[in-house]
């Protein structure tokens, strides 16, 4: 099934376009900051594995500030969301992101915390202070990656969905399977957390990939709960993301480059040849991503 127009990309197309996870090069080795290195490698090979075309260096050119503002405006991105990241194997500061996104009306940052590296109330303090203090637009918890691994509806979690719920700010979450320990990238479990707390939109990265379907009946019952496939939008079961969105989940689905491991536009272009109908495209594409980040 094909879309109906198929653009080169946001700008191209007239199409407002929110790039929901987004981070330049040079933030972490991990997405490839320094040459030649480890992390260099990482990325390249996920690159070739989640479908980039052409060059799996393209995004060196991120690793100066310029090159990654050149990069969000050569794909006509409206805004690009820098997600920070609170893990034991890698730390994204707060602080970092408010200064990438700081002056630059065309970025987001989303803060992070770990309440059980941190302490819950020191957790709570910084979630605070990320989004009260910073302006940051939403918190980060990564609860498959910590050390002992743990599902979202732990309840060392619930106090940060709490105050976010207060603050009037979604929390993203991380699945997938580059979790390492593939029984915690399960959707089951965060149906508990939507239900306990319904006005609190919780925001899925990886859209627990692969399993699809899964999550997609999780976020039928839960209208609090979005999905962002990102990179894995573009391997099998695509079809079930598509069908759901053009239908029930037009309003809870959300497009991500995942960049630096996916060029952006290319992701785009992609996208749009997904098969969506073309009277939900500006909803997935920007609408809906508008409406949970308040621009």
């Amino acid at each position: 099934m094909t879309n109906a127009f198929l653009p080169s990309a946001g700008a191209a197309t007239g199409q407002r376009v929110i790039d929901m996870r987004c981070r330049p090069a040079y933030l972490h080795d991990f997405f490839g900051a320094t040459p030649s290195s480890p992390g260099e490698t990482v990325a390249r090979w996920l690159n070739r594995r989640v479908g980039t075309r052409g060059d799996d260096l393209h995004f060196a050119r991120s690793r100066t500030p310029e090159g990654f503002l050149a990069e969000v405006h050569d794909a006509g991105l409206t805004h690009a969301v820098v997600v920070g990241r609170h893990t034991p194997s890698q730390h994204l500061p707060n602080d970092t992101i408010h200064q990438i996104v700081q002056g630059h009306g065309e970025l987001i940052g989303i803060g992070s915390v770990d309440p059980a590296l941190q302490g819950i109330e020191a957790a709570l303090a910084e979630a605070d202070r990320a989004v009260r203090t910073l302006g940051l637009a939403g918190i980060d918890l990564e609860p498959g990656f910590g050390e002992p691994a743990r599902h979202p509806d732990d309840p060392i979690y619930f106090p940060v969905y709490d105050l976010a719920q207060d603050l009037g700010v979604p929390v993203f979450l991380m699945s997938g399977p580059t979790t390492p320990d593939l029984r915690y990238n399960d959707p089951a479990p965060l149906a508990r957390v939507a239900q306990a707390f319904p006005r609190l939109p919780l925001v899925v990265y990886h859209g627990y990939w692969p399993h699809v379907q899964q999550a997609i009946g999780v976020a039928f019952r839960y209208e609090n709960v979005f999905l962002v496939p990102d990179m894995y939008l573009f391997q099998p079961g695509t079809q079930f993301y598509v069908e759901a969105a053009n239908s029930f989940l037009r309003e809870q689905l959300l497009f991500g480059s995942s960049y630096p491991f996916r060029p952006i536009r290319q992701s785009i272009e992609d996208f749009l040849a997904l098969g969506f109908r073309e009277d939900v495209v500006s909803q997935l594409l920007y609408d809906n991503a508008a409406r949970l980040l308040k621009v």
